[in-house]
């Protein structure tokens, strides 16, 4: 295997979740729909607040990476919701499957041997594709965190240990 080759394969793990933290489908799987805008006593925001962020935070992401016209939200207002629950459970369900989609593109960039991982973006200011995904892992994992502690406070955590590779 190529040493290019290596490193795609690790940003996949890293990615998707495999390494020293749980992933995104373990943490967000079978919420509880009327636990999905509670704050914690004590925590600042609510499992939608922070799903909504994953979701804007990766999709801006992938977007400044792959598209010169990209306009980014304003920060910090701009990524994330205005109000602690989801409008509707259907607003949850898509920002699941936004998630998702974009978190595959992202892998799908990662994986393209067209992809120079190491070549400045063209539009950006020394960021490289390599350092974007390395971003969004890194953020996702935050959260991902967060929203563990979220379901714990709230008694909706059930302890999975999954086998670390």
């Amino acid at each position: 295997m190529s040493e290019d080759q290596s490193v795609r394969d690790h940003l996949v793990k890293l990615l998707e979740g495999r390494q020293a933290h749980v992933n995104f489908e373990s943490v967000l799987a079978a919420f509880p729909e009327e636990l999905q805008g509670k704050r914690p006593e004590g925590i600042p925001y609510s499992g939608w607040e922070l799903l909504e962020h994953l979701r804007i935070a990766q999709w801006d992401i992938l977007e400044f990476s792959r598209n010169f016209h990209h306009v980014s939200p304003r920060f910090p207002e701009g990524y994330w919701p205005v109000r602690p629950e989801p409008p509707d459970q259907s607003a949850w369900e898509n920002s699941l499957s936004s998630f998702r989609k974009d978190l595959q593109a992202m892998v799908d960039l990662v994986t393209d041997p067209a992809t120079d991982l190491y070549a400045p973006i063209p539009h950006g200011t020394g960021q490289t594709v390599l350092r974007e995904a390395s971003l969004v892992a890194d953020h996702n994992a935050y959260h991902l965190g967060q929203l563990v502690l979220v379901r714990r406070l709230l008694g909706a955590w059930t302890e999975k240990h999954e086998p670390l590779t």
